[in-house]
């Protein structure tokens, strides 16, 4: 797989009207309506396909993602795209940019049989990967056998199974969700999660998930915008050594994983994205490495700042 085809778009930030990305307000359309929004997503998902990219995740709690995502596959009817989304959240903001509450979180296995029959409603045979939304090693799944039953047989249909982590734990969550099995059978079959140059925790833990079979996705590497409109000093000098901007340089670091399978992209707009394409052709030594290891910081510190990311 070449680098290109390594990265994939995620429509956290393009499917609902509000989200805690930085440097995303200025590149959305006047208004944030519906059908600007979808039309938004459009632009990204035609540029994005151009280039040759050939993964996008969504989520049910990713406000119309699904449904914007849906319209583009009907419209276009690619053969060989991967639709991975996820389910366990709830979108709640009315497509408000100041609502209180935005997404409501549970792992329960009536949450998975109402959210399951909304996404293959609204990808409509697109489904290929269907992931437990941010499990944790406190979630309701690990006690939950009938759950755990009922997303084995999601296979019978052809849907991997996988999920997704966040929190400063995810190394745990991602070790124990690998001993799950179901009548002999590994549960899950893809892990999502953080990493990025500032929170590299679940590091060795992805490294394991690829080494037994899992497919390792790789979500918020540019920090939710963090690195690439605020970035270190180190990330800014190296970018402009390699002649890219600090976007490209974070996912060139990410994409320098080798037991990273896909790196996801959040850009909102094909010009965000089109910086974001620059990240292949960064070819980073092992000096430039070490300075972006250096830039790691405690995982308690990293996920204390991101919650306070405000949702605009």
């Amino acid at each position: 797989m070449n680098a290109t085809h390594r990265l994939g778009i995620g429509l956290a930030a393009l499917g609902r009207p509000a989200y805690i990305n930085v440097g995303r307000a200025n590149e959305l359309p006047p208004g944030r309506s519906v059908e600007r929004m979808r039309e938004a997503t459009w632009n990204v998902l035609d540029t994005a396909y151009a280039a040759g990219i050939r993964w996008v995740d969504a989520a049910r709690s990713y406000g119309r993602a699904e449904e914007f995502l849906g319209g583009w596959l009907s419209a276009r009817n690619p053969d060989d795209v991967t639709v991975s989304s996820k389910w366990g959240y709830a979108y709640v903001g009315e497509w408000k940019t100041d609502a209180a509450v935005h997404e409501v979180k549970e792992h329960s296995l009536d949450r998975y049989r109402a959210q399951y029959g909304e996404t293959r409603e609204l990808l409509d045979g697109h489904l290929s990967v269907y992931q437990v939304h941010s499990l944790t090693e406190e979630s309701a799944l690990f006690q939950d056998l009938r759950l755990q039953e009922a997303l084995a047989e999601l296979s019978a249909e052809g849907v991997r199974v996988g999920f997704s982590t966040s929190g400063p734990r995810q190394a745990d969550t991602i070790r124990r969700a690998m001993t799950l099995d179901v009548s002999g059978q590994r549960l899950f079959n893809t892990v999502q999660s953080t990493w990025n140059i500032l929170e590299t925790s679940a590091a060795e833990a992805l490294r394991e998930a690829h080494d037994a079979g899992l497919r390792v996705l790789l979500k918020e590497a540019l920090a939710n915008g963090r690195l690439a409109v605020r970035p270190p000093e180190a990330v800014q000098a190296i970018a402009s050594e390699n002649g890219v901007r600090p976007d490209a340089l974070a996912l060139a670091a990410a994409l320098s994983r080798p037991w990273a399978d896909i790196v996801l992209i959040g850009a909102v707009s094909p010009a965000q994205l089109g910086s974001n394409l620059a990240a292949p052709t960064v070819q980073l030594d092992e000096h430039q490495l070490q300075e972006l290891a250096d830039l790691s910081v405690p995982p308690e510190r990293y996920w204390t700042e991101r919650s306070a990311l405000p949702w605009t």
